[in-house]
């Protein structure tokens, strides 16, 4: 039996916009994603700016408390789950589930909570505040698990890394 994917629905978080429309509009209209950086201290780097989200409200997709327990990457991926799947008007349930499957590519994750557990590590010892949590919150895999979990995907679940070329090959 051969398979055959399906592309069903898109979900953007980018700097241009957040929402495939929003992003698209941005882009038709020559708005630029780059800006001055503001997520940190940049005084002592070369470079001043970057294409950071902004107006990102995780309030949208997930609770506070779940927010916590994950990376910013991985809010931005359910977001970005969670409009494909309205986008596409995909039921996710009985036998169907098994047939829907969950695909995230990520050049990085998880770097913010690396760099936070490393200052705690660095400022307490290893025996004080670092979370159990600490590898879920990071792992690129979780992003898809995190949508698997959430919308009932019961088909495969992966994620890839391949820097650059990531989206290229999650799609492919």
């Amino acid at each position: 039996m051969s398979r055959r994917v399906v592309i069903t629905g898109v979900g953007l978080v980018t700097p241009v916009a957040i929402g495939t429309e929003e992003t698209w509009r941005g882009l038709l209209e020559g708005r630029s994603g780059i800006g001055p950086i503001t997520r940190f201290d940049h005084t002592n780097f070369a470079t001043h700016f970057a294409g950071e989200v902004k107006g990102f409200d995780h309030t949208k997709w997930m609770t506070g408390r779940e927010a916590k327990s994950v990376d910013l990457f991985i809010q931005f991926a359910i977001a970005a789950g969670a409009m494909a799947i309205e986008d596409s008007g995909l039921k996710i349930e009985g036998e169907f589930a098994e047939r829907v499957g969950c695909y995230v590519g990520a050049g990085l994750g998880g770097l913010t909570t690396l760099e936070n557990t490393h200052t705690t590590l660095q400022a307490k010892g290893p025996r004080h505040g670092i979370s159990p949590f600490f590898v879920p919150q990071l792992i690129i895999n979780l992003a898809p698990g995190q949508l698997s979990i959430r919308y009932g995907a019961k088909g495969p679940n992966m994620s890839h890394v391949s820097a650059c070329s990531t989206s290229a090959h999650a799609i492919g």
